[in-house]
């Protein structure tokens, strides 16, 4: 017996009843489709009227829509680690993005070694194919060599390194690089569909990442479709995204991407508007493959992405390595999230529960009846009951815990604390009268009370889930890049790409 089924315990916890109703005898379908710099704000089903999301607002129509849905970590590499393994990065060990160990030399100088960061840590693909799941992932892994397949997927169609251009990217396949010409987004789910074709030849449930680079930038006209990229640039006033500059917070030294004028401003709102059209035109075909095979009502589909996105909010373009020092702004951290699944969870309703990342690994196995026991350091909790229409204990989601490196936060409905180690500047907001966090209370007076609750409850929630080796408050995390595996030999400037001010 492997060591994965000693931890997964087949038993459902369902009466038959329960059973009956939900349709677990044969186990759910699952798709997990993952956006890439997607904030909360960018879909038309969260009321940005700008934006042209058709495909995604059905899955809002028919599911149940998170509002206050958050990531791990505000960039990527971090998040969906996170996602995958149910880990903190402070477990798990990945801190930043991976500018290292993804592909070879000849795609990413100046690495030539391949890493596997998340070596020897089960994500819950590895307890879906122990449990007769055929598994597949298309589009961005950015967890290390993506020559190699990992986390035990049957199918294995990646990006070589993670980002890049959207036409000419460099992707793998059978273990090797190549560069696609045609439009990336339209080829991840050209290759989700040929999963999904070999899926259903399997006789098995079936398990589907499909993880877009869209909208991470470039966002200039020769990157998109002309005609979807024309029609914002020419014509959308961009009133959901106002550039304050004024509004940007006296604590940020750094910019990583700098706007100085209208035309750039424009140019690059245009580039993200188009990536998330396009996306969701993509979506829609595979949800229609869904519906053309019948399958629709037997799959459960996810739609989330890795990080949210500042354009222009704040006076920022960017997400946490938007600004140094590293931010935790409402857009870097919160995202889409949308559980849908005809005839089982409740159609049209918005959850304002607060949520994590941490909390998909528990969620996606307890869903189709799947319990783990056993894994080290996961601290999330599954709503999958709440997805069939449950009532949640509200106790249990009233509180989320974010890092980024030596940056950490812990946020209520009401409040949040933010800390940087070991020399701050801290924040403070009463989001409930200061929903934009422009005011920080960290020194007004008081606030005193509050400030030493969520301190103390941010470092000991950090305490319990944190293993040593991984703590990212002794890591030199500057958003430019992780190069190598942190720990205890790395601490200093070994692993991280060291930021440098001009």
């Amino acid at each position: 017996m492997s060591p994965l089924s000693v931890c997964v315990n087949l038993s459902y916890n369902f009466h038959n009843a329960n059973r009956k109703r939900i349709g677990v005898e044969r186990k759910t379908n699952v798709i997990l489709i993952l956006s890439d710099d997607q904030g909360y704000w960018a879909m038309g089903c969260a009321g940005n009227r700008e934006l042209h999301t058709p495909n995604i607002d059905t899955l809002a129509k028919t599911g149940m829509m998170f509002e206050n849905f958050f990531c791990a970590s505000p960039v990527c590499s971090p998040a969906r680690a996170t996602i995958l393994t149910g880990r903190i990065p402070s477990a798990h060990g990945i801190h930043d993005w991976l500018a290292a160990g993804n592909t070879t030399s000849r795609y990413e100088p100046p690495s030539t070694k391949l890493i596997q960061y998340l070596d020897n840590i089960p994500g819950y693909t590895d307890y879906l194919v122990e449990n007769g799941y055929y598994c597949g992932i298309s589009g961005k892994w950015h967890l290390g060599d993506s020559h190699h397949v990992q986390k035990s997927f049957n199918f294995w169609r990646v990006h070589a390194k993670g980002g890049g251009n959207y036409y000419g990217a460099t992707m793998i396949k059978n273990n090797r690089a190549y560069v696609e010409k045609r439009y990336v987004t339209e080829v991840i789910t050209d290759n989700a569909i040929e999963f999904l074709e070999s899926a259903i030849k399997k006789q098995k449930p079936f398990y589907l990442s499909v993880h877009y680079t869209a909208p991470h930038s470039p966002w200039t006209r020769q990157q998109h479709p002309e005609k979807t990229f024309d029609r914002y640039y020419n014509e959308c006033p961009f009133k959901s995204v106002p550039y304050e500059i004024s509004k940007r917070p006296e604590w940020v030294k750094k910019l990583s991407i700098p706007v100085h004028d209208e035309k750039t401003r424009r140019t690059y709102l245009s580039g993200y508007f188009a990536a998330i059209e396009e996306m969701d035109k993509n979506i829609g075909r595979i949800l229609g493959w869904l519906d053309e095979h019948h399958l629709r009502d037997s799959t459960l589909v996810i739609f989330t992405s890795d990080n949210g996105m500042n354009m222009g909010h704040h006076g920022v373009f960017g997400k946490g390595n938007a600004t140094f020092p590293l931010n935790m702004f409402e857009e870097s951290i919160r995202v889409p999230c949308i559980f849908s699944h005809p005839q089982v969870i409740p159609q049209g309703k918005i959850n304002s529960m607060l949520v994590s990342q941490y909390d998909l690994m528990p969620t996606i196995l307890d869903y189709p009846g799947l319990k783990i026991s056993g894994p080290q350091h996961l601290c999330g909790r599954s709503f999958a009951d709440v997805l069939r229409g449950k009532e949640a204990d509200q106790r249990e989601f009233v509180v989320i815990f974010d890092e980024y490196g030596p940056v950490r936060m812990v946020r209520t409905g009401r409040w949040k604390y933010v800390k940087r180690y070991p020399y701050g500047p801290d924040e403070l907001y009463d989001l409930k009268t200061d929903p934009h966090e422009e005011k920080n209370l960290i020194n007004a007076t008081g606030f005193e009370k509050i400030k030493r609750q969520l301190r103390i409850q941010l470092r000991e929630w950090f305490l319990k889930y944190t293993d040593s080796q991984m703590d990212g408050v002794y890591e030199s995390v500057t958003g430019k890049g992780q190069i190598g595996p942190c720990g205890t030999k790395s601490r200093g400037n070994v692993a991280f790409n060291v930021i440098s001010f001009e």
